[in-house]
C-alpha cells in the first residue's frame, strides 16, 4: 500500500469498522467525499473475496460456499448502507450526484457476483442435494443443515436464479445492459419525484395560520423549513397526491 493509499484509508472513516457502540457510523467524521471511494474500494474487495469462494478447489460445503459468501462485502455493505440512509433522510446535490454515478456501477457489481458461473455451480450443487444435507436425514451422510441454514441456502440459490445465473452468456450480457439502464433510470425517477415534492411544498409565514396543529406537528414543519433553508418559516411538504393529513387538524 502506497503512502497516499494509506492516508486515504486513515482519513476515510467508512473504510474502517466504527469503534462506537453497535458499530454505529461516526457521522460527525463522515464527509460526502468519503462515500464514492469507500464504495469503490468495497466493490473491489468483495469481488476478490467472491473469487476466492468461487475458485475454491475443495468440494462445495455449506461452510466454504454459503457461509463464506455471506461473509463477503462487509466494507461495501457498511459504506452503502450508511450512504443510502443518509441520502434518504438528509440528501443534498452532492449526495444525489454520487447516487447517480454509483447506481450503474453498483448494478454491474451485483451482476458480476450473480452471474459468476463458478460460484453458481457451487451453490447449485448444494441446492440440488439439499435433501441429503437435511438434519432430518442424518443417514444421508450430508451436512445436517438446520432449518435456518437450509433456508439461507435456498434463498441464495433462488436469488442467483432470479438474477439470471442460468442464462446463456449472450443473454447475460443483454441483462447487464438492461440492469445498468434500469438502475440509472430508477435513480433519475426518484430524484425527480423528490424535486417535484419539494417544489410543491407550501410555505406558511405566520404561526397563527396553523392553529390546531400539535407541538409535534409544528416541530415537523419547522424542521422541514430548515431542510429547505427557509428558517423562520413553516413548510408543509407534500405527503399524498390529493389529500394532506394536516388538513384534518388545521382550524
Amino acid at each position: 500500500m502506497s503512502p497516499a493509499q494509506r492516508s486515504d484509508v486513515e482519513d476515510n472513516p467508512l473504510l474502517n469498522e466504527s469503534a462506537l457502540p453497535y458499530h454505529v457510523p461516526p457521522f460527525d467524521k463522515i464527509k460526502d467525499e468519503h462515500f464514492a471511494p469507500a464504495m469503490e474500494t468495497g466493490m473491489r474487495e468483495q469481488l476478490k473475496e467472491v473469487e476466492v469462494v468461487a475458485n475454491n478447489s475443495a468440494k462445495p460445503t455449506f461452510e466454504n460456499t454459503v457461509v463464506a459468501l455471506e461473509r463477503t462485502g462487509r466494507l461495501l455493505d457498511r459504506a452503502e448502507r450508511t450512504f443510502s440512509n443518509l441520502n434518504a433522510c438528509n440528501t443534498n446535490p452532492t449526495l444525489q450526484k454520487i447516487e447517480t454515478e454509483m447506481a450503474p456501477k453498483l448494478s454491474a457489481h451485483r451482476d458480476a457476483i450473480h452471474l459468476n458461473g463458478k460460484l453458481f455451480a457451487r451453490l447449485k450443487e448444494l441446492y440440488d442435494h439439499r435433501d441429503k444435507f437435511a438434519a432430518a436425514n442424518p443417514s444421508g451422510g450430508g451436512l445436517g443443515l438446520d432449518p435456518e441454514s437450509a433456508y439461507l441456502l435456498e434463498r441464495y440459490y433462488k436469488d442467483f436464479v432470479r438474477a439470471g445465473a442460468q442464462l446463456s452468456d449472450a443473454d447475460k450480457e443483454k441483462l447487464k445492459k438492461i440492469n445498468a439502464e434500469l438502475a440509472t433510470l430508477q435513480t433519475q425517477f426518484e430524484q425527480n419525484v423528490l424535486k417535484e415534492k419539494n417544489a410543491s411544498s407550501i410555505v406558511v409565514d405566520r404561526k397563527e395560520d396553523l392553529a390546531g396543529l400539535s407541538d409535534n406537528q409544528m416541530a415537523s414543519l419547522i424542521n422541514a423549513a430548515k431542510a429547505e433553508h427557509k428558517e423562520g418559516k413553516f413548510v408543509i411538504q407534500l405527503q399524498n397526491t390529493t389529500g394532506q393529513p394536516l388538513l384534518g387538524s388545521l382550524q
